[in-house]
């Protein structure tokens, strides 16, 4: 047996290092480390409640509407506050908007050029990966890299400027949309569309996102040439490596449910109780017990014995989940999703294919709350702040359930607790000994001897799209 230390990554958010012993040509056992340690749970602690609208969605560059929208959750909890209606609608959009930038940023420019690589030279399809994907000169930035920027004009027209807008409130939005706002909201969602409709589909988002099961999706891949369309030539590629056998994790799923529904799944549809969710901390540089996140500390130990990793280890009622696109949209029922998982599980082919699929089915939601709008009415409400309490703010971020666990005394901060998607997917061992999802994946992934950085190992790695800056928040 023989063992290989991996890091730094590139085409991942953040650091992170993973530990494999492999046996035989594959990976018998695997150790995941987020090695940089931020301290923002602590940078918190006593400072006045609204503060974490400031503070909070420093904690990513690329996900900051979502951190933005957690704290936003969990003081509009701590203070019995809804938004108003347009408020509501121009979150979710903010919210969106950022998501459908980072499914497409990670097909585009993180996980494709990977099959540009020369080891995949003498595939039949491997020209055309280099043509299309190869990184920063292949065809396939020159399409989606404007396309993303005009998207990105949501922001701006939504919340003043990204990333890190103070826009979002619990009463509502604070940037109104005047009528003239609303249309140009309505252009950009089109453009984009047919960006969606012209490069990745090739096909109508409406035919796309109904599509019902793996024999329909094969029909539907079938119908053009390999090459027409991102998502066809990935489904292509995808079944000449067989993506489908690589990268399976727990098969258990978790969703707060964002604009989907909310609940887990487990070879079936269950129910999701929140107080249930524990952070194990027995190999994490950090000292305490487990706990739910009310009553979770953060409070590290670099020395500390037997540990390996600054990321704690979220569990659902004592049990490893995984979250992500895939997740939602197996919780939510998406049909075609919940087949391509009872067929082979959460794996590397399944992760992309979920992510696709929401992209198709998040525009036309966008459309809807864009029509919606009603620019003479409030978009923001008054909201005042009690002095004691605690609130829960539990969102979906592109990359899965986010949360963040609130509790205010005399006005200030006393605790403050956040699990991140990756946090969750790239968690190390509990106590019970129980690896983490991404943990699980790596399991039984093929590796050469003369590999020193395993392109079947990144690929597992890549179709969770870490972000290992926000998991050691």
């Amino acid at each position: 047996m023989s063992r290989l230390v991996l890091g730094p990554f590139n085409r991942v958010e953040g650091d992170l290092e993973i530990r494999l012993d492999v046996q035989d040509g594959r990976v018998r056992e695997a150790q995941v480390n987020s090695p940089l340690y931020r301290g923002f749970e602590q940078i918190l602690l006593g400072r006045p409640a609204l503060d974490a609208l400031v503070i909070a969605p420093r904690i990513c560059g690329i996900c900051s509407v979502s951190q933005s929208s957690a704290a936003v959750a969990a003081l509009a909890q701590l203070a019995g506050a809804s938004m108003a209606e347009n408020g509501r609608l121009s979150a979710n959009l903010a919210l969106a908007c950022e998501n459908l930038a980072d499914h497409l940023t990670h097909f585009y420019l993180f996980f494709m050029p990977d099959f540009a690589r020369a080891a995949y030279a003498g595939k039949s399809w491997h020209p055309h990966a280099v043509r299309r994907f190869a990184a920063v000169k292949g065809e396939a930035s020159a399409d989606f890299l404007p396309a993303r920027s005009r998207l990105l004009h949501v922001m701006g027209l939504l919340a003043g400027k990204w990333p890190h807008s103070l826009a979002l409130q619990p009463g509502g939005t604070t940037k109104p949309v005047d009528a003239g706002e609303k249309m140009r909201l309505l252009a950009i969602l089109g453009e984009f569309r047919a960006f969606l409709e012209r490069h990745v589909f090739a096909a109508p988002l409406e035919q796309v996102a109904g599509l019902e099961n793996a024999a329909q999706l094969q029909a539907w891949k079938a119908e053009k040439p390999e090459q027409e369309g991102d998502f066809r030539f990935f489904l292509h590629l995808a079944e000449t490596l067989e993506l489908d056998r690589l990268g399976r994790a727990t098969d258990r799923f978790l969703s707060y449910g964002g604009f989907f529904r909310r609940g887990q799944w487990h070879h079936g549809d269950q129910s999701l109780d929140a107080n249930t969710i524990t952070e194990d901390l027995s190999h994490a540089w950090m000292t305490g017990d487990t706990a739910h996140p009310t009553r979770g500390h953060t409070l590290p130990d670099a020395d500390k014995d037997g540990a390996y990793s600054w990321c704690k280890a979220p569990r659902l009622d004592g049990e490893v989940a995984e979250v992500g696109a895939l997740a939602r949209q197996v919780v939510d029922g998406h049909p075609l999703l919940r087949d391509l998982v009872r067929q082979s599980g959460g794996n590397v082919r399944n992760r992309v294919i979920a992510r696709l699929i929401e992209a198709a089915r998040l525009v036309p939601l966008m459309e809807g709350w864009a029509r919606a709008l009603r620019p003479r009415e409030p978009f923001c409400l008054d909201v005042a702040l009690p002095d004691q309490g605690s609130g829960a703010g539990l969102v979906e971020a592109a990359r899965g359930a986010l949360g963040h666990w609130l509790r205010v005394e005399n006005g200030r901060i006393a605790g403050y607790q956040i699990i991140a998607p990756t946090t969750w997917n790239f968690s190390p061992r509990d106590a019970q000994g129980q690896p983490g999802a991404l943990e699980q994946a790596l399991v039984g992934t093929p590796v050469s001897d003369n590999e020193t950085m395993p392109l079947a190992v990144q690929h597992v790695v890549r179709s969770f799209d870490p972000c290992s800056a926000c998991t050691v928040h």
